[in-house]
């Protein structure tokens, strides 16, 4: 077992049992000790575990952070108009004969839905996303497998990564929880920070789309640097200092004017 699905399992576990111990980690898994202790510094470097004498434990952090994320059919709602006016933006960026990559999440849908007149085909871990394309002949859908996150709606854990390695595809568009100058950008979930990271790493262009709520809000996972990505896609609503040391590591930064919408929100 890889090092990256080895520390996802111990994740999972983490999330059931809240504490690991090295030893029975080291049983489980059939490596060293060592190898589990490596494993778990790079979990406490991420912040997701802290480490004590013979193992570690989940910190509370992590859980909360996760309890917090509302179900997906509410954040489609929330400051719809501004996330939609982003989609626009993002799916024109997409030409015929393209293959992309959409995460799961409610801008990402939104993306979606500017996406029907499109001879384009959509990889997701979204089940939202592939609902919303299935009521039009194009574009052509792929959807990945892996593990449920009823919460999201999200297809995730290491069956997710490996599929999704498997395309080159054009463009890739991820959400993010939070964007921070010290951490980039961010998730509240460490699953989802998983498959963001994998969805980054196989595009040609990676681009981040996001609402002006998530600037200078932070996650509990960093899935990315800020440098990392080709674009960011935001309304002219967000942090201006982010956005000018954004583009200061070399991003495209497209923001979308707000007079043309109202702001909504879930009540």
């Amino acid at each position: 077992m890889i090092a990256a699905a080895r520390r996802n399992r111990i994740k999972e576990l983490l999330l059931e049992e809240k504490s690991v111990r090295v030893t029975d980690l080291a049983e489980s898994f059939k490596v060293s000790e060592e190898t589990i202790r490596r494993d778990l510094s790079a979990l406490e470097q991420e912040g997701v575990v802290k480490k004590n004498y013979g193992g570690a434990v989940l910190l509370e952090a992590a859980q909360e952070a996760m309890v917090a994320v509302p179900p997906v059919q509410q954040r489609k709602l929330y400051l719809f108009e501004e996330k939609d006016a982003i989609g626009a933006a993002a799916a024109s960026m997409v030409s015929d004969g393209d293959v992309i990559i959409l995460d799961a999440g409610s801008t990402t849908w939104c993306i979606a839905r500017h996406l029907a007149d499109k001879q384009i085909t959509i990889v997701t871990n979204g089940i939202t996303v592939a609902e919303e394309c299935s009521h039009v002949d194009d574009p052509s859908v792929l959807l990945i497998g892996g593990k449920l996150l009823k919460k999201s709606m999200s297809l995730v854990g290491p069956q997710a990564e490996r599929e999704i390695q498997r395309y080159n595809a054009d463009y890739v568009f991820v959400g993010t929880s939070g964007i921070s100058i010290q951490k980039g950008f961010t998730s509240t979930d460490i699953y989802e920070a998983e498959i963001k990271r994998a969805m980054i790493s196989t595009g040609k262009r990676a681009v981040i789309v996001a609402d002006h709520s998530k600037f200078d809000r932070q996650g509990l996972v960093s899935f990315s640097s800020l440098g990392s990505v080709y674009a960011l896609i935001t309304s002219d609503l967000a942090d201006s200092e982010v956005l000018d040391e954004i583009r200061r590591q070399g991003v495209k930064v497209i923001t979308v004017p707000v007079e043309d919408f109202i702001v909504s929100k879930v009540q």
